[in-house]
């Protein structure tokens, strides 16, 4: 099949034209980004770790029956052949009738309190009554029920948004939503029973969906790797110590550089974004090093 233009440069992925005006060519690249920012430094055979792992997962959610994927095929280790489907940023655009059209929202599922949800916990952005919890809410702890939580796709940065407002955004219908949710939840509890096989534990991350023939919920981009989701170790957990295995490793670097608080300082009061300095080589090594074995504890393949 011959390849066309580049319609899209992503954090982590190219998106190319192909001959069949209804396939895209994705093409996932080595870089790394956190907090919307892409890191000046590349992750060897990261891109593979992303195509292959989330290939793995929707194979797993089509012969499960959860719904549909946009999964062609996979034609190289690092690049996928996808069903097209149409994007309108304008909100509330969306027509009622599309088919074969994307939802323009992010739905994160979290299982623990970790990550982004800690840290707005802890500022008193969230309600533990939200969370289901009861009592004293601890870094790590399991949540009692999957907590779901939507934000904008196409706006300057993510922001979390109400039922009613991700409708309004999305103009698609209650059913729609929570078909969705549904799905999400589905999808979760098939990675969540893989990773368990190789000693993870899968404690959040986000999915995105289009609506497709029929207007059946369709999931699609990527999804169940490092860079949309967090992993612990099992083992670890259970001794009462939380391992990150995923990119939340290279957040806390930054983090502890200082790097994401000048960052946040920057955004709330509208200046410009510090640039991000690139990683150590220590730090690069031991990345590469992760998303390989994570893709084998992931898929129970070979590397």
């Amino acid at each position: 099949m011959d390849m066309g233009e580049m319609l899209y440069q992503g954090k982590v992925k190219q998106v190319w034209s192909t001959d069949d005006p209804d396939l895209l060519e994705f093409r996932f690249t080595n870089q790394i980004s956190v907090f919307d920012q892409i890191i000046p430094s590349l992750i060897p055979r990261k891109g593979e770790t992303l195509n292959r792992t989330t290939a793995h997962w929707f194979k797993l959610v089509e012969e499960a029956g959860i719904c549909g994927t946009h999964l062609v095929e996979v034609n190289a280790p690092d690049r996928c052949l996808v069903r097209k489907v149409e994007v309108i940023k304008e909100p509330g655009m969306v027509p009622r009738d599309a088919e074969w059209v994307f939802v323009p929202l992010e739905f994160i599922i979290r299982h623990y309190l970790a990550g982004s949800a800690w840290r707005r916990f802890q500022r008193g952005d969230i309600d533990p009554t939200v969370l289901g919890i009861e009592g004293e809410a601890t870094y790590g702890m399991k949540l009692p029920n999957p907590l779901v939580e939507v934000t904008t796709k196409f706006e300057a940065y993510d922001r979390f948004v109400d039922r009613e407002e991700a409708l309004a955004i999305s103009n698609i219908t209650e059913d729609e939503f929570d078909s969705i949710i549904r799905a999400a939840l589905a999808v979760d509890e098939i990675i969540e029973a893989e990773a368990a096989k190789n000693g993870l534990i899968h404690v959040d991350g986000k999915k995105e969906f289009a609506l497709g023939p029929g207007r059946k919920v369709v999931l699609v981009d990527t999804f169940g790797t490092l860079d949309e989701d967090r992993w612990w170790d099992a083992e670890a957990y259970a001794e009462g110590e939380c391992v990150e295995l995923s990119k939340e490793f290279v957040r806390q670097h930054y983090v502890d550089t200082g790097h994401q608080a000048a960052l946040q300082e920057a955004r709330d009061t509208g200046a410009q974004d510090p640039p991000i300095p690139a990683l150590p080589q220590s730090v690069i090594d031991e990345t590469a090093a992760l998303y390989a074995s994570m893709y084998e504890r992931l898929t129970s393949g070979t590397f």
